[in-house]
């Protein structure tokens, strides 16, 4: 991806939100656009103009620690924003250019993990969004319509994002799918910038921008946020309506690995629903308030 690019639309988009009430200024005359000018920010920030709109022209790269940190004060950035910031800047360490581009495997220990946790749906994402593994219980939630061994092949993996966008029966899983789109972009943003070398994650920026309006109208606001727990609400197909909480564990390395849990309220209905994920004769129809169809 082109970094100094992306930073420079991430410094313009938040400085167009932000006002000078917002950081202490006063407000002199009408403004012909929204926003702090270029030239307060570059005042709150302790830099030249010409060297922040070099920054936001994308013109520069490798911008230090201090010039992150002056900047986030600056435009009053949340930390993530600032980790993010700090990523666009290039000053961090690249990945290898060996494993760049190179399909993600699952570990063996992640994936016995997961079909450990038995009535949790679990999903264990990569760096691009892509599924390495599920259980049961998290094929059958979010995708029991795609082969539950096609996380094992790369060329068939799916892909959450890619399927949120793309995928119509993803998209009817979500009542509220805007919020679930909007969450998942400004997830992916944040991959976008910790690996900013990886071509396979590009590639699925560049292909959900000419295919989905919706996908490249909220990728152009440069949303930015860390989704490590909240709650869902799912239409499922056959379990129906189910209220949901979900955490996102990271793993402790560099691989970009999370593993998504599922959950639900103990003694409620949807806590009756994913048990039933797990078994091997699961019924799922709902006839007459019972579940009652096997699948």
């Amino acid at each position: 991806m082109n970094q100094p690019a992306a930073m420079g639309n991430f410094l313009r988009k938040r400085r167009a939100a932000l006002t000078p009430a917002d950081v202490g200024l006063m407000d002199y005359g009408t403004r012909r656009v929204p926003g702090l000018r270029r030239e307060e920010v570059a005042m709150l920030a302790g830099m030249s103009v010409t060297y922040y709109a070099r920054l936001e022209q994308g013109q520069h790269l490798n911008a230090s620690d201090a010039v992150v940190d002056s900047l986030a004060r600056a435009l009053a950035l949340t930390e993530v924003e600032r980790k993010h910031l700090a990523d666009l800047s290039g000053h961090k360490r690249r990945t290898p250019k060996a494993s760049r581009n190179r399909p993600d495997q699952v570990r063996p220990g992640t994936k016995r993990l997961v079909d450990s946790m038995g009535p949790v749906p679990a999903v264990v994402l990569g760096k691009r969004t892509e599924v390495l593994a599920w259980n049961q219980a998290g094929h059958r939630l979010v995708a029991s319509h795609l082969d539950f061994y096609a996380p094992g092949i790369p060329s068939e993996r799916p892909n959450l994002t890619r399927m949120l966008f793309l995928d119509e029966a993803t998209r009817s899983l979500y009542p509220q799918w805007r919020a679930e789109a909007s969450r998942a972009v400004a997830s992916l943003r944040l991959l976008s910038g910790r690996f900013a070398d990886d071509a396979g994650l590009a590639a699925l920026v560049g292909e959900l921008t000419l295919k989905s309006p919706d996908f490249a109208t909220m990728w152009a606001e440069h949303p930015v946020e860390n989704c490590m727990s909240g709650h869902k609400t799912l239409n499922h197909p056959q379990l129906g309506a189910l209220e949901l909480g979900f955490e996102v564990l990271t793993m402790p390395d560099d691989s970009g690995h999370r593993i998504l849990t599922y959950t639900a309220e103990p003694g409620s209905q949807a806590a009756a629903a994913l048990d039933r994920l797990q078994r091997p004769s699961l019924t799922l129809a709902r006839e007459g308030g019972e579940l009652g169809q096997a699948v």
